[in-house]
């Protein structure tokens, strides 16, 4: 069944062509396109544009199929053009021509709107969970190697002393702010743009600010025009959002892969957490950060993928935002198998805790000799350059090491701090409402 069937046959090519992979997709809305309809059937009743027995009858059905899509037993028929068709479809095969009257006051336009809108907030919801997840676990390795000694690096050159304390918590924090883009682009995507039909409006007598109440959104997205033009923008930021951190996981892991070197030898990865070479036996390869590595370098590229598509578009609907799904869902699923992946193998890295007893690192304490001649009343700049010409005649030793005691230091981690801006950025947002609304509308 088509939504817009006129009695008009479609070739059949044109039709492929056009449904594309939308049931493949649509799968994923199934129980938000049910519980969409439900607050839908719900207000047409309180408006009076069914019968109270009519929206009763569509309520307790859609229902039904809800339990369906829970259970696994829910198919979108091969006949059936996308999810919206197939669950107006077995209404009227099951309510008869009530059935029918679901589709009052809204379009499609609209319905995929609002599924998707419910799709993205569910999914932010849980990234934003798993993420917080995986700053847990990365301050409690920084409080575990708080005083085990990383060198540091800058241009590949030794610098300065860090410690895998430092290292730990400065992915943390960075996965934190990332958190905060997160959190924004759930608010955009929490209006509710039901109500806004083909992009126009309606002339029934709605009220979108009842079904806004029902699905738990914080509010409407009003202007109705504004709402189509959402379609796409909010993937776009959505998937913003995704390669931020993306990024932080991308570079976390190029560190990993880096120093498991044996030319770093830094940490090692128990066998079972590594490939092989078909070739050399003696390989143990570090391929799940690599694609850690490169699947979080391609999903930086989402952003741009969508707007490639939606960049140049005016105001109205236009079928171009279909393919929006095939680029948004698949960001979110790999996202989600990242950060599980990082939550598994970051703690069963083995910290080499002696590296500093190698003597190449002697220069990582010439910051400390500058500084130890300046605590004697020289002037930095005077004892910048006679450390630097010591070393430069081959006469400089490792000089003691100071205390690091301010706050973001080796000797001060401030983890406590780090841990109220993970607290902070998590109460940020309430999806307890959400979750509350959906299920009442199930009837769960």
């Amino acid at each position: 069944m088509k939504l817009w069937d006129k009695g008009q046959s479609t070739r059949a090519s044109v039709e492929q062509f056009t449904v594309g992979r939308d049931r493949e997709f649509d799968a994923r809305l199934a129980r938000f396109d049910v519980v969409g309809s439900i607050a839908h059937a719900m207000m047409l009743q309180e408006c009076g544009l069914v019968s109270e027995d009519e929206g009763a009858v569509l309520v307790r059905e859609l229902r039904v199929i809800a339990r369906e899509i829970e259970d696994g037993s829910f198919r979108i028929a091969e006949t059936a053009e996308d999810v919206h068709s197939h669950v107006e479809d077995l209404l009227t095969q099951r309510c008869g021509e009530v059935g029918k009257k679901v589709h009052t006051a809204r379009s499609r336009n609209d319905q995929v709107l609002v599924d998707m809108k419910m799709y993205l907030r569910a999914e932010l919801a849980s990234v934003r969970t798993e993420t917080a997840a995986l700053v847990g676990l990365l301050l409690e390795l920084a409080e575990r190697y708080a005083h085990v000694p990383l060198p540091g690096y800058t241009h590949f050159q030794i610098a300065m002393p860090s410690s895998f304390g430092l290292w730990f918590s400065a992915y943390a924090e960075s996965l934190i702010d990332d958190l905060e883009s997160v959190v924004a682009a759930y608010h955009v995507v929490n209006k509710n743009p039901l109500g806004s039909a083909a992009g126009y409006g309606s002339s029934f007598p709605i009220r979108r600010a009842r079904t806004t109440e029902l699905l738990g959104f914080a509010e409407m997205n009003v202007s109705s025009v504004y709402a189509q033009m959402t379609r796409g923008k909010s993937e776009r930021i959505s998937a913003s959002a995704l390669a931020n951190i993306a990024a932080t996981l991308s570079r976390m892991a190029y560190d990993v892969c880096l120093y498991s070197s044996q030319n770093f030898g830094f940490v090692a990865l128990p066998t079972d957490a590594t490939t092989g070479s078909s070739l050399m036996p003696h390989k143990n390869n570090p391929d799940v950060f690599e694609l850690i590595r490169a699947k979080g370098n391609r999903l930086q590229a989402v952003p741009t993928d969508i707007m490639m598509v939606t960049g140049n578009l005016p105001s109205g609907y236009h079928r171009d935002v279909q393919i929006v799904k095939e680029m948004i869902m698949p960001a979110f699923d790999e996202l989600h198998s990242l950060l599980a992946m990082c939550r598994e193998m970051l703690p069963v890295l083995k910290i080499n805790e002696a590296i500093l007893d190698d003597d190449r690192y002697t220069l990582l304490s010439s910051v400390d000799a500058v500084h130890a001649k300046v605590r004697e009343g020289m002037s930095f700049r005077d004892a910048y350059r006679e450390v630097g010409q010591s070393i430069a005649r081959g006469e400089f030793t490792a000089a003691a090491a100071h205390e690091h005691t301010h706050e973001g230091s080796i000797g001060n981690l401030r983890t406590d701090i780090i841990r109220r801006q993970l607290e902070r950025v998590m109460a940020k947002v309430d999806d307890g409402v959400v979750r509350a609304a959906e299920a009442m509308l199930a009837g769960t």
